[in-house]
């Protein structure tokens, strides 16, 4: 069975230098997945590679889509199987590498096709969980009462997802779920990296600064003018900025909870990553040189691929 090489791990943790050298050993090329950096223009807030990294490798799956454009995981996976199968044919083992868990899954485990977010109907429901505390996780246990015994009654995220699918396909979740695609016929090498978290989430701040001085509110000013998709501006660094150009927070404030936002998610990627079976997980805490790093993963690599 043909190779896929997968690698993971939270944000800002060091993937993408890891990444460019470890194709460059391998003599492949990379196919990114984070389920932002799939948006042309978003570039400084989504931390791309820069155009000197993607000139040393190629990378697939960066800028295919408009802001304004909506995107989902199935399609995600329609378009990455080509690219994978063709870089087999040239006898090269992809390297796919990115902090979106559900790309992951969808490629490992499979998904369930589900009907696409309506953010209207996400509102709807939110102002009535606002109104009145733990009605939809009600409504969710008479609808679908598998997928609330899997739920916690405070993830309201999940909770909205699993009626917005119940209302908009008229099934539910779970029974979508037993019908879910199969994994990508592939022989998947995970390997994950991990930092100290107080070691990582220092590496965040001092992330977060050098955004804002390369550029980011401009980023985000360009992005407001061409009407974009609601996800786009659900990005962490995204929102918290529309918000100060509105003048709805002052920018200290944006940049405190685009920290605090990214922390958050980092530590949710964590928990995400852990649930994922097989991965090797390599802890680079101390090590801040990419070199060191890379030659953490290449000597595992070594032995895995031998």
């Amino acid at each position: 069975m043909n190779k896929v090489i997968i690698l993971v791990g939270p944000t800002g943790v060091g993937k993408t230098a890891v990444s460019i050298l470890l194709a460059k050993e391998l003599d492949t090329e990379i196919i990114s997945a984070d389920s932002m950096q799939i948006y042309r223009h978003m570039d400084i807030g989504t931390a791309k590679p820069s155009i000197e990294e993607k000139t040393m490798v190629k990378h697939h799956m960066i800028d295919i889509v408009d802001p304004w454009e909506s995107y989902s995981t199935g399609k995600y996976i329609t378009e990455v199987v080509p690219i994978i199968d063709n870089l087999h044919r040239k006898g090269k083992i992809p390297i796919v590498v990115g902090g979106t868990g559900l790309y992951i899954k969808a490629m490992t485990r499979g998904i369930f096709s589900g009907p696409p977010a309506d953010w209207n109907l996400r509102e709807e429901l939110l102002s009535m969980d606002k109104e009145e505390r733990g009605s939809l996780y009600n409504y969710l246990k008479e609808f679908d009462p598998d997928a609330a015994g899997k739920i916690t009654p405070n993830d309201t995220r999940r909770v909205i997802r699993a009626l917005e699918v119940c209302l908009k396909s008229n099934a539910s979740i779970s029974e979508l779920q037993k019908n879910r695609t199969q994994p990508l016929p592939y022989d998947f090498i995970k390997i994950g990296l991990t930092r100290d978290r107080k070691e990582l989430y220092r590496i965040i701040e001092e992330r977060v600064a050098i955004m804002i001085e390369s550029g980011l509110v401009e980023e985000v000013e360009n992005i407001l003018t061409m009407n974009p998709d609601r996800t786009p501006l659900q990005a962490i660094g995204y929102k918290e900025i529309a918000m100060y150009l509105y003048g709805h927070i002052t920018s200290d404030e944006a940049i405190r909870l685009i920290t605090r936002g990214t922390k958050r998610y980092a530590k949710r990627q964590f928990t995400w990553f852990r649930k994922e079976e097989g991965i090797h997980w390599i802890d680079i805490t101390g090590t801040y040189d990419k070199h060191g790093a890379f030659m953490r993963v290449s000597n595992i690599m070594g032995s895995i691929l031998k």
